[in-house]
């Protein structure tokens, strides 16, 4: 009787732990989370074993931060493990057995083994030890453990791991197929989200789209109204093949076209609505069938042709343009050839003279015409070389002068040069040459008897070059467009001039850093071109090192590279900054998403943000303003509108510069150059030191005596003006002005707010202050530094 009754308890306890192990295999497969997985393993199996303690961890991660779960354990006693020296060793050794180790005492096999005695943060003797394989491959290892009570585990425990352990194998490896397949579609989605082409995916059945990237959304978005659907556009939408035939999806509705099946291949489509509004699209289409040889589904992908179109347009410009100015010199070259072969000897040798001097005169036309091309093209490609150098603004003009003389036989300029100007860091042959362009400029433009007036003054941290003429003058709508290249009414306002020689000032100004425009109060009141260069002071020359050349940029890893945010929800706008960035030598993060853009500059703390002015969703300049909460940095607009109004409320809420698109690389690269120095001069490169307060002005960073303080950026901003002006007392006006700019209303309370911040995290006392002194009803000042 006896011997049945423990065969008996024997089936009823292999039963029970059966009945568990199916429960606890079931548990594991509930979920594909990797991480809920691998929790519910190792729970699981400290339950059937009845352990103290339990872990699981996952090869194939980094030796130092392993997937490693516990169960059991406080999070101090799960810190520990990863504390002890000898924790990653006995974590290598045990995670490479290929077989279940089961002791009684895991320091006397560790002993035995020759490898350092085991001292866990929890007390743990008995041990078992179970390799998770999955199709001969091992995915993980299950630990167990008890504690100081004397027990062990038994053979029926390292069973049931085992079995346990199979049925893990498989809910690890599920998990892991399913994250792969999770991260790949995320990528997918991304890649074709970010893609430049607009990706549609139509129903076949409905004929109503499931699903648009960005690029798609952008391209219906300039087809249908603010309150008409995606849907509700396709029902008034006409299409014109490259055939010339037309289907309206009002006669024809989408769900029949789908069903055809019909695969398009690159094929130019018109596509318009009844108000006119129409794009032009280069097509695919590819039809997914099912099984059974049914359309379920339509993939279209749509590229914009406005940018092809347009550069076709320029291309065709281009060649006429050239053409035509090198016919002209050509057909004088000619004439005078065959006048001077068809005479012979009976040529007077004046006139024969006369004719070789127009040969030679248009030959040297026609060298400066190609030498204008390839300026420009190097210009468009951002290779134009540069070398600027400190230079004297009196020898520049000199030079200029010379020049101008020579080649116009006129001497009818006025010079007036600013007493004590600095330096400029300039390319002398370079900046001879604009200012020599702009003089032809004034003197096509002028009376040959008018004065031209040339001038040279100080601007901020840069030197202002002007050049005024008393000439036909330019009407208001022209004067942002004049330094485009081959501008349409350039050959009549600006005297028949092939339209290159602006448009090469002005990229060979921005190369430099610096900025060029026109100015004029419209037909015959004259024209004044004004172009900045930076000046060279000795407390602006360490300022002007900490931003390098290019090409020294270009040598330096990319955490020492200056990074810079671009926010441009256009895929190819995007690439091209990027693109831009990278050739400048700096450090490029990029986000077509405006909520992204915020994390990213609290996250990375780039240097400069290049922002969009129009992004989904947002406003750009509240996106700015957002940022400029965030952090001190200084904010460039890329942007297709070029209206004053919004150009002066950019700069009105903070902006630092605003560039018109489409631009080129070297002025992208110019702009940024001149933004961040522009910021460097602001404030000092050497520390400011008293007493145990050190403000670092290149790291951006506050410390007392060693430890850092953490200070908001207006607060840093403050703190920063003070000491960058020590022993001077700083207005209110002042502050206001540096800090809050044109968000401030007069109101001092929070300047007030923050200093008395300041102070509390400085260790001030307000009443006896030792750092920031109040100046009653005037300012604030701070002590001069050590």
């Amino acid at each position: 009787m006896n011997q049945q009754d423990d065969l008996m308890r024997e089936v009823a306890e292999l039963r029970e732990r059966l009945s568990r192990l199916s429960e606890a295999s079931l548990h594991i497969t509930e979920d594909l989370d990797i991480d809920a997985v691998l929790q519910r393993v190792v729970d699981g199996a400290r339950a059937l074993t009845a352990s103290r303690y339990g872990a699981i961890t996952i090869p194939g991660e980094s030796v130092r931060h392993p997937s490693f779960f516990v169960s059991g354990l406080t999070r101090e006693e799960h810190q520990g493990l990863f504390d002890m020296p000898e924790g990653l060793e006995f974590l290598k050794y045990m995670s490479g057995l290929e077989e279940p180790l089961r002791v009684s005492n895991i320091n006397s096999h560790l002993s035995a083994m020759n490898m350092p005695e085991f001292l866990p943060t929890v007390p743990a003797t008995s041990v078992l030890i179970a390799p998770i394989r999955h199709q001969g491959v091992g995915v993980g290892t299950i630990y167990l453990a008890h504690g100081l009570d004397n027990r062990e585990f038994s053979q029926e425990d390292e069973d049931t791991l085992v079995l346990f352990a199979s049925q893990a194998a498989m809910a690890i490896s599920n998990a892991h197929r399913h994250r792969e397949e999770r991260l790949a579609r995320a990528d997918l989605e991304t890649l074709i989200d970010t893609s430049p082409v607009g990706v549609v995916v139509f129903d076949a059945l409905t004929g109503a789209p499931k699903s648009f990237n960005q690029e798609a959304r952008r391209i219906v978005d300039s087809l249908r109204n603010a309150d008409q659907s995606p849907e509700q556009l396709l029902e008034v939408l006409t299409f014109r093949r490259g055939d010339r035939q037309e289907v309206s999806l009002r006669e024809f509705p989408l769900a029949e076209l789908l069903r055809i099946g019909e695969t398009l291949r690159a094929e130019e489509i018109f596509m318009h609505v009844p108000d006119g509004r129409s794009i032009t699209v280069l097509l695919n289409a590819t039809p997914i069938r099912s099984e059974d040889g049914t359309v379920e589904s339509m993939v279209v992908t749509l590229q914009d042709m406005a940018d092809i179109e347009e550069l076709e347009r320029l291309r065709a410009e281009f060649l006429a343009m050239v053409s035509h100015e090198l016919r002209t010199p050509l057909t004088s070259i000619k004439g005078s050839v065959s006048t001077i072969m068809d005479a012979g000897t009976d040529l007077d040798p004046a006139v024969a003279r006369q004719f070789v001097r127009i040969i030679n005169d248009q030959a040297d036309h026609m060298n400066a015409l190609v030498a204008d091309l390839l300026d420009v093209a190097r210009i468009e490609t951002g290779t134009l070389p540069v070398d600027p150098e400190p230079a004297e603004v009196a020898v520049l003009m000199d030079r200029a002068r010379s020049g101008f003389a020579s080649a116009w036989g006129r001497n009818n300029l006025t010079i007036d040069i600013e007493p004590d100007l600095p330096l400029v860091m300039a390319d002398r042959r370079r900046i001879v040459q604009v200012l020599g362009n702009l003089l032809s400029n004034a003197a096509r433009n002028s009376p040959e008897s008018a004065v031209i007036r040339v001038a040279a003054a100080r601007d901020g941290v840069h030197v202002a070059f002007s050049v005024v003429d008393e000439g036909r003058g330019i009407p208001a709508e022209s004067l942002p467009h004049l330094f485009r290249k081959f501008y349409g009414t350039q050959s009549e306002e600006q005297g028949g001039d092939t339209g290159l020689g602006l448009a090469i000032c002005k990229g060979i100004v921005e190369a430099h850093g610096g900025r060029i425009w026109a100015e004029s109060d419209g037909p015959g009141m004259g024209a004044r071109f004004t172009f900045t260069l930076p000046a060279l002071e000795d407390s602006g020359s360490d300022a002007a090192g900490r931003f390098p050349s290019a090409s020294t940029r270009h040598e330096e890893s990319a955490e020492e590279r200056l990074r810079v945010l671009a926010v441009d929800d256009d895929p190819n706008d995007l690439r091209y900054v990027r693109d831009t960035l990278a050739r400048s030598g700096y450090a490029p993060i990029l986000t077509g998403d405006p909520e992204e853009a915020l994390r990213l500059v609290e996250q990375d703390r780039p240097e400069l943000v290049l922002l969009d002015l129009m992004l989904p969703g947002t406003d750009g300049i509240e996106l700015m303003k957002d940022i400029l909460d965030m952090a001190d940095v200084p904010v460039i607009f890329l942007s297709a509108y070029g209206r004053e109004e919004l150009i002066a409320r950019a700069f009105d809420m903070g902006a630092t510069d605003y560039v018109v698109k489409p631009f080129s690389p070297t002025e992208l690269s110019a702009r940024i150059r001149a933004a961040l120095r522009r910021r460097a001069t602001t404030e000092p490169m050497k520390p400011y030191v008293l007493g145990d307060l050190t403000i670092d002005y290149t790291e951006r960073s506050v410390t007392i005596a060693g430890n850092h303080v953490y200070l908001t950026p207006t607060e840093y901003r403050v703190l920063a003006e003070l000491s960058a002006n020590a022993g001077q007392v700083v207005t209110y006006e002042r502050l206001l002005v540096q800090v809050w700019g044109e968000k401030s209303d007069g109101d001092v309370r929070p300047m007030r707010t923050i200093v008395n911040k300041l102070r509390r995290k400085l260790g001030e006392d307000a009443e006896a202050p030792t750092r920031i002194f109040t100046e009653a009803r005037v300012g604030y000042r701070m002590p001069r530094g050590e």
